[in-house]
Order: C-alpha cells, then structure tokens, then sequence
C-alpha cells in the first residue's frame, strides 16, 4: 500500500509517500481501506514535532478519515466487514490502509458522503463537545466565535445556529465572515478593525456575549473575555495565534465567568459513550441536510504538501482533503 511517511520532522516538503505492507488487523482491530483522509491544523505541528503528541518516527499524519471496512480482527465488535466508516485516531490515516481499534469507528449512514464524513470527527466533534457538553448552550443566547472561517470556527458557527444560539461571528477579513454568514452567523465582527470587547458589547446592546469559543487565543483572549455577560462561559478551544494568553482571574469573579477547557481527546477516552452518541448526532444531522461539514478542498494524496500549506497559511474555509 501506499503512505504519506513524516520520516524526520520539518516542513511538508519534507514528507514522502512510500511503499509499505498492507498491516493485518489484531484482536480487537479492524482493517479499514481509506477512501477520504481530513487534514486539520495540528498535523501541520505534529509533523515539525511541535505539538503535544511526539508519534515515533516514521508514521503518517491524519488524525481522521473515512473509509471501509475490508476486514476484522477476532472479537472486534461494532462493524462489519463492508461498512463504511468514520475513522478517529491521533495520527496515521493519510494512507491507503490502516487498522484501529474497532471502537475507534462510527458507521456512516445512506446520504452522508465519504467527503463530509471524514472530517467530521474532531473539528465538529470537539465543537459539540464544548457547545453541548461543557457550555451547555441555550437557544437565544448568543455565541461569539473567533476565527469564524477556519476549520474548527466554521464548525462553531453551523453547531451554533443549529442548535439555535445567535451567533457573532468574529474573523480578520469580511471575506472570511460573509462565508460565516453563509452558514448560519447572524453578525459578523472584524476584529482587525478596531476593538473585539466593544465591538461585541456593541452587537448585544451592552449586555455581552453568553458564550466565547476561542480557537484562537493570544491577544483576542481577553478583551473577549471581558466582553462576557454575568456567568457567560468562555470555551478554551486551542491557541492558533501561538500563544497561550495569562488571563486575570479577578476578571472571573467579577461576572461569575465559567473558563471551561475543552480537551476533547481526553473527553474521547474518558467517556466514549458519550463520544459515540456525539458521532451519531453530528451524522444524523449531516443525513438530515442540518450541517453541511464544508469542504475547501479534495486534493490527491500526492499534492499533500500543497494540502498542508494551505492550512498553515490560514487559507481554508472548511476542511481541506487528501484521497488515497
């Protein structure tokens, strides 16, 4: 088969695709033929050795993937030889085959295509898990989303207005927030335009925000903080900008502000039934024609250098795609 190798950290150019030997599923595992593999802006970090998972090398980026089952280890449960499936792991699905854990999948249902369904699992995954799970967000309060055209914010923005919150979507350009408009933003607030906390006090007539969700961190972490209401709940998703802000804790006290973490990959090994039931919303709702799991591009496997540069520039506007 054939696999994009990392065989020594650095820059995509410095990956490779390889030949290697078709894998054999262990008790437990299933063998899945790849037919879609997602990229998502941790593979850029986990290819240079920057990020918090140090896989031994060689290995494959790709924390998720669609694809069908070709075969199963003894006493894997769950699947059947013939599914397809969503495919969840830390790294390794940009790749022709690969075996996983059989509770690492989530069939696909009829009317859900193999491009929305394999970059479902960690953008809109770990979306539902803070808008549900940690914030437990109302219909009619109101969401403000930071870098509300990437992957994960795009997916902020449709789980946000599906589960009925009025959302602000917040991005450096109004090309990024009319795409954000275009699925579900009910504001829109350029934030290299002037000042992000009054801008969103404005946009709520100087109540502020319910909920934050910041992918972003750096310099926007406070200023959206303080544009909080009483006991809004600011969401810690990720630090895009590249740098983990040091906020004043007083700020919490004041508002009675919740500051949740959202760790969604220890969310998924520390209640999997809980992960399971999330999957099956969200691919529900895509069969349903609710979440439209956007899509920028489907590009070969051959061009993932390309792929990846588009993700590290902050190009993307939904999930950017590798085919086997």
């Amino acid at each position: 088969m054939k696999a994009l190798l990392c065989n020594r950290l650095g820059e995509p150019d410095d990956l490779s695709i390889e030949t290697l030997p078709d894998p054999t599923p262990s008790p437990g595992e299933a063998l899945v033929r790849i037919t879609m593999a997602a990229l998502n802006f941790f593979d850029t970090l986990i290819i240079a050795g920057r990020y918090q998972v140090k896989p031994d090398l060689p290995f494959s980026p790709g924390g998720e993937a669609c694809g069908v089952v070709e075969a199963l280890g003894e006493g894997a449960e769950g699947v059947s030889v013939g599914d397809r499936v969503v495919v969840h792991v830390t790294y390794g699905t940009c790749r022709e085959r690969i075996v996983v854990p059989a509770g690492r999948l989530t069939p696909v249902p009829d009317g859900v295509s193999d491009e929305q369904a394999a970059g479902l699992t960690i953008t809109y995954g770990t979306t539902l898990h803070a808008l549900r799970d940690r914030a437990k967000i109302q219909p009619g309060e109101t969401l403000a989303v930071l870098g509300a055209s990437g992957g994960v914010g795009l997916a902020a923005v449709e789980l946000g207005a599906l589960m009925g919150a009025r959302v602000i979507a917040c991005a450096s350009s109004w090309d990024k927030l009319r795409v954000a408009q275009a699925h579900g933003a009910e504001m829109a607030l350029d934030y290299s335009d002037g000042d992000l906390r009054e801008g969103l006090r404005e946009l709520t007539d100087g109540v502020g925000v319910d909920v934050v969700y910041d992918p972003i961190g750096g310099d926007y972490a406070e200023p959206a903080l303080r544009a909080l209401a009483w006991k809004g709940r600011y969401l810690v998703i990720g630090f895009a900008a590249g740098e983990i802000p040091r906020i004043p804790l007083n700020l919490a006290m004041l508002k009675g502000i919740d500051i949740q973490g959202v760790h969604w990959g220890a969310f998924v090994d520390r209640e999997p039934a809980a992960h399971r039931e999330n999957q099956r919303q969200l691919l529900a709702w895509v069969a349903e024609g609710r979440l439209t799991a956007k899509v920028h591009a489907v590009l070969p496997m051959t061009e993932y250098a390309e792929a990846l540069g588009i993700i590290s520039r902050r190009e993307a506007v939904g999930k950017v795609l590798l085919r086997p």
